[in-house]
């Protein structure tokens, strides 16, 4: 997976990304959800100070008790929302709306403020994760 953009929001993520060895873009992403849900919930459990782990774990478990393909905890949706980017102007629009979505929830002024988008990179600063660049 190649990221270009990204954004992780409360309760949703944001991607821009294609692949590296020409696989098809849900399967990367079935992928990348398979290890981000595992990786979280490992981390909630090893947490004892998280103050809602309880809470969380029971949640993740209720929702994977409503998918038969779920062995235990359920933490993404399985729908997606995927757009093709198929113009300069449906890049930018969607850069756009991605690093905005922060600002646009009140959680920051400027995008590039936000810690979880990769508007820092786009700023000229190093963010968080290592993106290329569109």
């Amino acid at each position: 997976m190649e990221v270009y953009a990204w954004c992780v929001m409360s309760n949703h993520v944001h991607l821009i990304f294609s692949s590296v060895k020409e696989e098809k873009p849900e399967l990367i992403l079935g992928s990348f959800k398979r290890f981000t849900s595992k990786a979280i919930v490992a981390a909630i459990k090893e947490n004892l100070q998280e103050s809602r782990r309880d809470w969380l774990l029971k949640q993740f478990e209720e929702a994977g008790e409503k998918l038969s393909n779920v062995k235990q905890y359920q933490l993404w949706r399985h729908d997606n929302k995927p757009i093709e980017l198929w113009s300069n102007k449906v890049i930018d629009e969607k850069l756009n709306y991605i690093h905005n979505n922060p600002v646009e929830e009140g959680l920051v002024f400027r995008a590039e403020h936000y810690v979880y988008n990769s508007a820092t990179d786009y700023a000229g600063e190093k963010g968080l994760l290592d993106i290329v660049l569109i």
